[in-house]
């Protein structure tokens, strides 16, 4: 565990940011259209497994399950502190939302467990190489014809995108980031073995350009 958390960069850089975290995400970042859009381009259908891959306060683990409360739908979030927020939700709203603990590369799940994975604003956080190992457990936790939905920091759509991603970059490090600024996240999805990968949609926001992309997993 030791090597786990070295590798593990928390989302919210300090405890006293948390309680402002959903209102960032909801004012800032557009969240309700990007979010929704993810769920829709999802195509979840009812006895679906899904994951909520970097569930964060579980926000849109809540909304999968409200759209699709015959899907059975499971968050996966490494921030402990993170996770209690999102567990205060799940209960308050008596959700039958399972929360896990575990890192997006070392999932603690079996292969073939999944029909669809989605991921809210978490590429941006990881090194390439963490990139590519989450990629690599996503394909393998998928089950055949699974697919994979990103909604995260891609390549800015003009100067002004560009400008402001400067905050996200000084905040979340410019190592992580740079893949996305280069819009790089498709080409890694192909090199993980994914079909029919593409990006769907790209949204304006204060804090930079947010892109959504999807890919499936080959049936053989």
């Amino acid at each position: 565990m030791e090597s786990q958390r070295a590798e593990y960069v928390s989302a919210v850089k300090s405890e006293r940011l948390l309680a402002g975290y959903d209102f960032f995400l909801r004012w800032f970042l557009r969240e309700s259209l990007f979010k929704g859009r993810l769920v829709a381009q999802a195509r979840i259908a009812p006895g679906h497994r899904v994951l909520d891959l970097g569930c964060g306060t579980g926000t849109l683990a809540i909304l999968m399950y409200k759209l699709h409360p015959r899907a059975e739908v499971v968050g996966l979030d490494a921030d402990p502190k993170i996770l209690e927020l999102a567990r205060g939700k799940v209960a308050r709203g008596r959700f039958p939302i399972h929360l896990d603990r575990g890192l997006s590369f070392e999932m603690p799940y079996s292969d073939a467990s999944f029909d669809r994975v989605l991921s809210s604003l978490v590429f941006h956080h990881l090194t390439r190489e963490n990139k590519l190992r989450t990629l690599a457990e996503v394909f393998r936790v998928l089950r055949p014809g699974g697919e994979l939905h990103i909604a995260d920091y891609g390549k800015p759509q003009n100067p002004l995108m560009r400008a402001v991603f400067l905050l996200v970059q000084e905040f979340d490090g410019r190592e992580t980031t740079a893949d996305n600024l280069r819009g790089l996240l498709p080409d890694f999805l192909r090199q993980g073995g994914f079909e029919d990968v593409e990006r769907t949609a790209q949204f304006m926001t204060l804090t930079g350009t947010l892109a959504l992309y999807r890919g499936r997993k080959p049936m053989t």
